[in-house]
């Protein structure tokens, strides 16, 4: 059996899209079996935080790492990243409160895990994804995310908006780490799909003290009359975009299991349930 980590170091910068702050990610090699794990390089004795379900502190427009006082904000997407690209153990090195936002989507992440490259290593127990046996599921009034029993993992996912420009769209896409089909390719399908945000949410949203980071650059924005920084990669990237945040979010169980997973309307917060039931009902 084969684990995978990256054969060499990668390092970008940006600011991050809630705390506005700037930061340094440096992505290093680790060691078989380690998973992927942040460090806190600008706190004393570098604290760790595992990329796990237990670590999560926080789940509001964003997923949250946190222990004592170090915390790492918005790890979805680097995470989606890594799982896409088939890492299964990284050292991710920070010196803030945030990983950069980019531009607004995983592109780039991929982009430079492609450039490294993976390195094999090997492994004596059996490291082969379990499966879903039974389905779960997690509701919150109309929206709800599952797992469902499959025999390929596959993510499925919708969104309903009044706005126009978005409306309802539904995207499924084949989890192939290997990337050897062009059409379930991580790195051309749902890496570049941007965040995204309404236009009448924004001023609630900066007075709440989020989004300070957040700009035309690294956020598609949509009002009443369409999209305020066409064009869309895709004709349903937002979408898409949940699919990432969906698949960052279920990368804190390990090894995703194989299943169907399903979602409508979803949230970080039903993200990181169904994650925890998961590893609740030991698959």
């Amino acid at each position: 059996m084969q684990q995978h980590t990256i054969a060499a170091e990668i390092t970008q910068a940006g600011v991050g899209l809630h705390s506005g702050a700037n930061t340094q990610v440096r992505i290093l090699p680790a060691e078989v079996g380690s998973g992927r794990y942040f460090v806190r390089v600008d706190l004393p004795d570098s604290p760790i935080l595992p990329a796990q379900v237990a670590a999560v502190s926080q789940t509001v427009l964003s997923t949250q790492l946190g222990k004592g006082v170090a915390s790492v904000r918005t790890v979805e997407h680097l995470l989606a990243s890594l799982v896409g690209m088939g890492v299964d153990n990284a050292r991710i090195e920070i010196d803030g409160p945030e990983v950069p936002l980019m531009d607004g989507s995983a592109k780039i992440w991929a982009e430079s895990i492609a450039q490294v490259g993976l390195r094999s290593q090997s492994v004596t127990a059996d490291e082969t994804p379990l499966a879903i046996q039974e389905p779960i599921w997690i509701y919150e009034g109309d929206t709800f995310v599952a797992a469902i029993p499959a025999p390929e993992t596959r993510f499925s996912y919708g969104i309903d908006f009044d706005l126009p420009a978005i409306g309802n769209q539904w995207h499924s896409w084949l989890l192939n780490a290997n990337m050897e089909n062009p059409d379930t390719d991580f790195a051309t399908e749902i890496a570049p799909a941007r965040t995204f945000g309404l236009l009448h949410q924004i001023e609630h949203l900066q007075k709440s003290g989020l989004i300070k980071g957040g700009s035309l650059e690294n956020a598609l924005v949509c009002g009443p009359d369409g999209w305020l920084n066409p064009p869309l990669r895709f004709a349903n990237e937002p979408v898409r975009h949940k699919i990432l945040d969906l698949v960052g979010d279920l990368s804190l169980v390990g090894n995703i299991p194989r299943a169907h997973f399903l979602a409508y309307k979803a949230s970080h917060n039903l993200h990181i349930q169904l994650a925890q039931r998961i590893l609740d009902l030991q698959f």
